[in-house]
């Protein structure tokens, strides 16, 4: 443990955190109670109402710095974790957080872009529009008059958020050698994935990207405006882009929401994102409601790329079939696909987490319209598999999160927005267009190709079996009552493999033929080869129809 003045003093404000606020516990098993005064933060009496508490973690948070105060933005979308008082309170770190002063971002903008904000921009405003923890917006205007907004980072925040992770990343390791709560948890593998999200934040280059990036993704969806970075005037700790005017929709009184069709935007916001997630593979992780903007013609902006999900190809297939069985209330589904792909501990109890899943999502299904959150489910969900002793891939959690402040929107923008109906015409689609991606022309080739191999090597296998069968070496045990029967199940079994050998020669004779240019063409391409496949597609049908019937009479016939 690193005794340096800066981490000493750090280690006593995270004790004196969780002495205030209810951790008092792991302050004991940390054995640091005589290393600070419980008093040295103000304490609120202790008939202080709840309000009055949530507010002073608040100030505390921002007291103790940027990697704090983004710690309790990421809680305030967690209310599976805290009470409905500290995460309204923590909400105001989403886009209040006090701006350092105009001499600081002259500077800043001097460092990265190399000339003055006289000579970089026409306009500057000196207030700035908006504060983070990482860094605060102005509004400017570019020398040709494009309307811009600034993003300009804190400074010497770097080496802040490194020395705080040094002193996290040791209480988390103390924390999961010492207590329950660490061990389950996993706290240390949590702090890498924070880290590593605030490090993609902190680099304003990699958000211009991400503006990029998502802004063509998006470019179908009419309803929805991503800015456009300004290249010549960003780079790793300075971010212009296109300024889109309008108001958050946390800020539209009741008459202003009356002008605008809610339930349409909710939806399209939904739909997009669902695209993100379930399509594209590379998402907008951070839409809290601060994020979102209604622009002066009543279209949806997104802000704020820094935080950017990125999901495989494969997790994209789990997330869909979670969703999908979320959605339709299939909880045992649910909790199986869950279980099988998160890790699983040594006293993990399947019956009892399929159990407690199924009871979560029946009990929300059941809910009124205007209850339903699915965010929130996956969140319990998720909540439940670690109490149950699995670790659930990380990927969902971020879903969760991004699901349930996309519910908030959806609620802002449209009270009786009906989430769920949203999401069950809109996942049909997500499915759809996943088997489009992997149906291309490389999949159907390497499919071929499988083809191909099966039918080179097929020969020689049944060779080798009928070269055991000569000599004796392959031994079949039956009993003589059922020698018939066995006898005439191999006949059928050779029978469908020819087949099925046919129709591979037909589909590789086929696509072999298509690279073959002929007069005669049929739809558009060579007619032998159309040939080819028709019959393919014939014979595969007749022998999948002889299939189906054979083992319905099978079925029919078989001794009761």
């Amino acid at each position: 443990m690193n005794l340096s003045p800066n981490h000493l003093r750090r280690y006593k404000q995270i004790a004196t955190l969780f002495w205030k606020y209810g951790r008092s516990d792991l302050v004991k098993q940390m054995a640091v109670e005589d290393a600070f005064d419980p008093h040295e933060l103000k304490d609120p009496p202790p008939d202080a109402p709840l309000d009055g508490k949530a507010e002073q973690l608040v100030d505390d948070l921002e007291a103790m710095g940027p990697t704090y105060v983004k710690l309790g933005q990421i809680l305030a979308g967690r209310p599976d974790l805290l009470p409905d008082a500290y995460l309204k309170a923590l909400a105001r770190l989403q886009d209040k957080v006090k701006p350092f002063p105009y001499e600081e971002v002259e500077k800043a903008i001097l460092t990265e872009l190399g000339v003055r904000v006289s000579k970089a921009f026409a306009e500057f405003g000196a207030f700035p529009i908006g504060a983070a923890s990482l860094g605060q917006v102005h509004q400017a205007a570019l020398r040709d008059g494009m309307a811009v907004v600034v993003k300009v980072q804190r400074p010497n925040i770097r080496p802040i958020i490194a020395e705080d992770f040094d002193v996290l990343t040791e209480i988390a390791a103390f924390l999961e050698e010492r207590t329950e709560f660490g061990r389950k948890h996993r706290l240390s593998v949590i702090l890498a994935e924070f880290r590593t999200a605030l490090q993609q934040e902190l680099n304003y280059e990699l958000e211009a990207q991400n503006l990029v990036t998502i802004g063509k993704n998006l470019a179908e969806f009419k309803r929805i405006r991503v800015p456009k970075p300004i290249p010549d005037y960003s780079t790793r700790s300075i971010l212009t882009m296109e300024l889109i005017s309008g108001r958050k929709i946390t800020e539209l009184g009741p008459l202003a929401r009356q002008d605008l069709n809610g339930a349409e935007l909710a939806d399209e916001v939904l739909h997009a994102y669902l695209k993100q997630v379930l399509v594209d593979g590379v998402f907008h992780a951070d839409p809290h409601p601060g994020n979102v903007f209604v622009t002066d013609d009543g279209l949806i902006a997104l802000i704020d790329f820094g935080m950017v999900g990125h999901i495989t190809p494969a997790m994209q297939d789990i997330l869909l079939k979670i969703l999908l069985a979320v959605v339709d209330g299939k909880g045992d589904a649910a909790a199986e696909i869950l279980e099988r792909v998160s890790q699983k501990t040594e006293d993990f109890n399947s019956q009892e987490f399929r159990r407690r899943i199924g009871q979560l999502v029946a009990t929300r299904q059941n809910q009124g319209l205007e209850q339903i959150n699915i965010g929130r489910t996956l969140l319990e969900m998720t909540r439940r598999a670690q109490e149950s002793g699995l670790y659930v891939p990380s990927e969902l959690v971020l879903l969760s999160k991004t699901m349930l402040q996309l519910d908030e929107i959806g609620r802002i923008l449209d009270p009786n927005f009906d989430v769920n109906g949203s999401l069950r015409k809109h996942t049909g689609a997500m499915a759809t267009k996943r088997m489009g991606q992997q149906t291309t022309q490389g999949g159907l080739m390497s499919s071929l190709l499988e083809a191909k191999d099966f039918a080179t090597h097929l020969p020689a296998r049944l060779n080798r079996i009928m070269d055991a069968v000569a000599n004796a070496e392959l031994e079949v045990k039956i009993r003589s009552t059922d020698a018939k029967t066995i006898v005439e199940g191999i006949e059928k079994i050779a029978n469908r493999i020819a087949h099925s050998l046919l129709i591979t020669a037909l589909i590789i004779a086929g696509a072999l033929m298509t690279r073959v240019d002929t007069p005669w063409k049929l739809f558009g391409y060579p007619g032998f080869a159309m040939i080819c496949f028709l019959i393919a597609a014939a014979s595969a049908a007749v022998l999948v129809f002889h299939i189906a019937t054979q083992d319905r009479k099978r079925r029919k016939n078989a001794p009761r």
